[in-house]
């Protein structure tokens, strides 16, 4: 119910029957796939199928065969023809989990088949046409990566024709109880204990924590105090004690002795290390944050000597 999941919910309304790819950027465990899954679903391809491929969970070789499939004989283990996933999700939506880790070695031939909107085998002759919407992923900062020589500018625009990026927990105010009180009700459907939700005192820990792993982490967190909790609410003593104890921390940088005051350059040190470290080291976010370009953060922090 937060202003940020109710302006993304309109933006999925709004882009979700149309065929243009979409790339989807959020830190680790914000949703990424779900919100994927509910672009198809209300897609006029929600009656194809829908196959995600995890980019950084396969080999090269094995994600290329994955990908655009083999011919029989084309390596040593091709026993047999095999259709490729950009084949098997003909009609329906391909989903690329984690875009940012796709092998750069690759990157030219899937360039060329999303392009072309046809693949060729390995070991194969010719080309196959496919029909896909391609949804793609990622919780790395492509952008960075493309100035490092780790990503090609030309199929970041081919596969981020419109963006949608995913609010962290930590943005999304009392969604975090709406969520942990779903956590709740699901872990109960299937557990003989009648939990039923969470003490007030449990609920303020939830909200002052900042939820580094995000959805993912919060559902761990409910389905650990559900298991441990003898009441009918999870109580603080339920909760892990990186949560009972989080004490939110605050930039500081000044002191009311003059001996300890600081420069402007290393109050802008500090205040740049600190708002790197609160998006997780996302150098395009904290350029955003900071009011610079990206290159004047680089420069920034290559003169303050920042790795």
């Amino acid at each position: 119910q937060s202003p940020p999941i109710r302006k993304l919910i309109d933006r999925l309304e709004r882009v979700a029957d149309t065929e243009t790819s979409i790339l989807i950027t959020g830190e680790t465990g914000t949703g990424k796939e779900l919100v994927a899954q509910a672009l198809h679903r209300r897609s006029r391809r929600h009656k194809g199928p829908f196959v995600a491929v995890n980019c950084a969970a396969l080999p090269d070789a094995l994600l290329e065969s994955e990908l655009f499939g083999h011919k029989s004989g084309a390596f040593t283990d091709a026993k047999t023809e095999r259709k490729g996933l950009f084949f098997q999700a003909s009609g329906g939506t391909l989903f690329f989990d984690e875009i940012g880790d796709f092998p750069l070695t690759l990157q030219p031939k899937l360039l060329i088949s999303l392009e072309e909107r046809c693949v060729r085998p390995i070991g194969g002759t010719s080309e196959i046409n496919f029909d896909v919407r391609i949804i793609a992923a990622t919780n790395r900062d492509i952008e960075t990566a493309i100035e490092e020589s780790r990503f090609r500018e030309d199929l970041y625009y081919r596969i981020n024709v419109i963006q949608i990026d995913l609010p962290p927990l930590r943005d999304r105010g009392t969604d975090i109880l709406l969520l942990a009180q779903h956590f709740i009700e699901r872990f109960a459907i299937r557990s003989d204990k009648q939990i039923t939700g969470i003490s007030n005192t449990a609920s303020e820990k939830l909200l002052n924590y900042t939820w580094p792993g995000n959805v993912r982490e919060l559902r761990n967190t409910i389905e650990r105090a559900f298991a441990l909790t003898a009441y009918e609410k999870i109580s603080v003593d339920d909760l892990p004690e990186k949560i009972r104890d989080y004490n939110a921390s605050h930039f500081f940088v000044g002191s009311d002795k003059p001996s300890e005051l600081l420069s402007v350059q290393e109050v802008e040190r500090r205040y740049i290390l600190h708002v790197l470290k609160t998006v997780g080291g996302n150098k395009t976010l904290a350029a955003k944050v900071l009011g610079l370009d990206r290159k004047t953060l680089y420069r920034k922090l290559k003169h303050y000597k920042v790795d």
